[in-house]
């Protein structure tokens, strides 16, 4: 038997680390994804090393993760709840993916993690790694080992002489990515009170903010943003630029009261200023590109793929179904967005696309010599209504006269 670890270096996979070690007698590999998070990563290596890992694999995955993981999503407008663009779920089948295919390298039979019982994560792992590798023993320490509160993993850290760096003073749990970042625990569990200032991790406040408004055009081609204000970047340094620039005005602040897998509610923060505003832009660009009935259609699912998300739900066949249906619409979302951020908020201000936009202007205004034929709408408002008239003659009115009916 030999495990390989979903490691972060934080106090719960640290201790893990060691615990499993000790509990099974084997070889254990630590598997760090690089997926943007702020910690050094040099330093995780050597604090697995430290504790007892056979072989440490620090890899960077932020291009695959922006690719296949975060743009699908954002593709379907996903949003947990109406709020939540699922930075932290997002990483986890990404994780569980490359944690199959290392056991799988290694001749390993087991993979673990270091989420808790009564959090998401751990159903996202096992749910993950059941549908790409049933043969394969998911091991949760977490929830199987004998210490039952923070202060225990922490005392457990001292005794053997395990480095946990700073994560055992944080009153917080933060899981930050490229994509965004999750703040939950500590203070923030008072949901009377308004989340402390320090809770807040990688945004300025809106009062902090410039008192100058940013204005950025995004181009997009075929759905993905490949430019800011003409200047052209792979997904990893455009998403990287537009976080910070966001951020610094403040934008992409959310707080929800969401409900969890397991079944209770709990409160959490969220810092995605790239994730935000790359959103708004992409359905503004949307609003534009696609016909009525296909851009209301494929909205109404948007929840449902955020559901999928975030219930662990990514390898099911509903989620690549949806994949496809947006992967075809994306054929038309070339253009660009101009967006303004000031003060913590932001909106899209301008929109085009030569070669896919809806929008006639000689049918939109109401000026002289407009193409839109006035005397059309009043018979196609006549038959509009004729689902909902009651049995009997339809008394006369608006629709069927000769006038600037509007």
């Amino acid at each position: 038997m030999s495990i390989v670890l979903a490691y972060s270096g934080g106090l719960d996979t640290s201790v893990a680390l060691h615990w499993l070690r000790e509990r099974y007698q084997t070889d254990v590999i630590a598997y760090c994804a690089d997926v943007g998070q702020v910690e050094d990563l040099d330093t995780v290596a050597e604090r697995a090393m430290a504790s007892g890992a056979k072989d440490v694999i620090v890899e960077d995955v932020r291009e695959r993760f922006l690719t296949d993981f975060a743009m699908p999503a954002m593709a379907a407008g996903a949003a947990y709840e109406g709020k939540y663009l699922l930075a932290a779920p997002l990483s986890r089948p990404l994780i569980a993916q490359r944690l199959v295919e290392v056991a799988r390298e290694h001749g390993a039979d087991t993979v673990a993690h270091g989420a808790t019982g009564k959090g998401n994560d751990q159903v996202r792992f096992y749910t993950s790694v059941r549908a790409l590798a049933p043969e394969l023993r998911v091991s949760a320490p977490v929830i199987d080992w004998e210490l039952t509160s923070r202060r225990s993993e922490v005392a457990y850290a001292e005794k053997h002489g395990i480095d946990v760096g700073a994560s055992k003073s944080t009153p917080y749990s933060i899981d930050t990515n490229i994509w965004g970042t999750s703040i939950e625990c500590g203070d923030l569990d008072r949901i009377d009170q308004a989340p402390p200032a320090d809770a807040w991790q990688i945004t300025a406040s809106a009062q902090e903010a410039p008192d100058e408004r940013l204005v950025l055009e995004i181009e997009f081609e075929r759905g993905v943003p490949v430019a800011i204000d003409g200047t052209r970047m792979d997904l990893v340094p455009l998403v990287s630029q537009l976080s910070g620039l966001a951020a610094a005005h403040g934008v992409g602040r959310t707080e929800i009261l969401e409900s969890r897998i397991v079944g209770f509610k709990s409160r959490g923060i969220y810092e995605s200023p790239a994730a935000t505003v790359l959103h708004a832009a992409r359905s503004d660009l949307e609003a534009l590109v696609l016909d009525r009935e296909t851009l209301h259609h494929k909205r109404s699912f948007s929840e449902r793929y955020a559901e999928l998300v975030y219930y662990g739900y990514w390898f099911s066949d509903l989620r690549r179904a949806l994949d496809a249906y947006c992967s075809t619409l994306a054929a038309r979302m070339t253009g660009s967005v101009v967006v303004e951020l000031y003060k913590g908020g932001m909106r899209c201000v301008g929109r085009t696309s030569e070669e896919f936009g809806r929008y006639d202007l000689g049918l939109a205004d109401y000026e002289e010599g407009d193409t839109f034929d006035r005397t059309a709408g009043a018979g196609f408002a006549y038959c509009w209504a004729l689902p909902l008239v009651p049995s009997g003659p339809m008394a006369p009115g608006t629709a069927g006269s000769r006038g600037r009916a509007r």
